[in-house]
C-alpha cells in the first residue's frame, strides 16, 4: 500500500510540473503575441472655435497651433479683422494642405476646413489621386518616407475682385498669393494663389492655382 501511495504521489507531482510548465508558456506566447500587436494611431482634436466649427488636430506642427491660437484671437474679438481673418485661412490651409508629414494617409487630406463646403468632396478625391497619391499609410506610426514639413507660410492680400462660382457671385472675394517654406526641400510647390470667398460668417478657399499672377 505504501509502494502505491508513493507511486501515486509522484505521478501527481509530474503532473503539476508538467502543468506549469505547460501553463508557464502559454503565458510567455501570449505576452508575445501581445507586445507583437501594433497599435494603431489615433488623432484626437486638442481644440475648436466656437461658432466657426474650426479644429485642431493633436498633431498638428508647432507652426501650425500658432496659427490656430492667432485665428482664435482674431475671431473671438469683439470687432474681427477681416481682412487678417481672410490671411490666416490663407496660411493655415496651405500650412495644412502643404504638410503631408503628419497625415495619416493619403484620404488624410490637409486644409479642407477652409475649403469652400460645397468643394470639398471633390477636392479630397482630386488631392487624393494627385499630390497626396505617394503618401504612404501610417495607421501604426511606423512610416518611413520622407514627406514635407512647412515651415512657414508667406501670403500677401491682392486685393478684392468679383469671383463667381457656380450660380454664385462674391464681388468682395479675397485674392491672396502665397509662399511656402519647408524645412526641406523635396521638391513641392513653393507659391501660388488663392480664392477667398464669403459663405454666412465664415471666408472659404474657393479656388487655387500654382505660381503668381502680378
Amino acid at each position: 500500500m505504501k509502494k502505491k501511495k508513493r507511486l501515486s504521489i509522484r505521478k501527481i507531482t509530474i503532473f503539476l510540473l508538467l502543468l506549469v510548465v505547460v501553463i508557464g508558456g502559454c503565458v510567455l506566447a501570449f505576452n508575445k503575441v501581445s507586445s507583437g500587436k501594433k497599435t494603431t494611431k489615433e488623432v484626437q482634436d486638442v481644440d475648436s472655435i466656437e461658432g466657426y466649427n474650426y479644429t485642431l488636430k493633436d498633431n498638428a506642427t508647432k507652426y501650425y497651433k500658432s496659427l490656430f491660437e492667432e485665428l482664435k484671437k482674431t475671431l473671438e474679438a469683439d470687432d474681427i479683422d477681416e481682412e487678417k481673418y481672410a490671411e490666416l485661412v490663407a496660411q493655415m490651409f496651405v500650412a495644412d494642405f502643404f504638410n503631408l508629414d503628419n497625415k495619416i494617409s493619403k484620404s488624410d487630406v490637409g486644409g479642407t476646413q477652409f475649403v469652400y463646403s460645397d468643394y470639398v468632396n471633390d477636392f479630397s478625391k482630386y488631392a487624393s489621386d494627385s499630390m497626396y497619391k505617394s503618401v504612404e499609410s501610417d495607421v501604426y506610426g511606423d512610416r518611413d518616407q520622407d514627406l514635407p514639413v512647412v515651415a512657414k507660410v508667406t501670403v500677401e492680400n491682392k486685393g478684392n475682385e468679383t469671383y463667381t462660382y457656380g450660380e454664385n457671385t462674391d464681388e468682395n472675394a479675397y485674392r491672396m498669393s502665397f509662399e511656402i517654406e519647408y524645412d526641406d526641400d523635396l521638391g513641392y510647390q513653393t507659391s501660388g494663389e488663392l480664392i477667398i470667398i464669403h459663405n454666412g460668417n465664415k471666408l472659404e478657399v474657393a479656388s487655387m492655382s500654382e505660381g503668381s499672377s502680378e
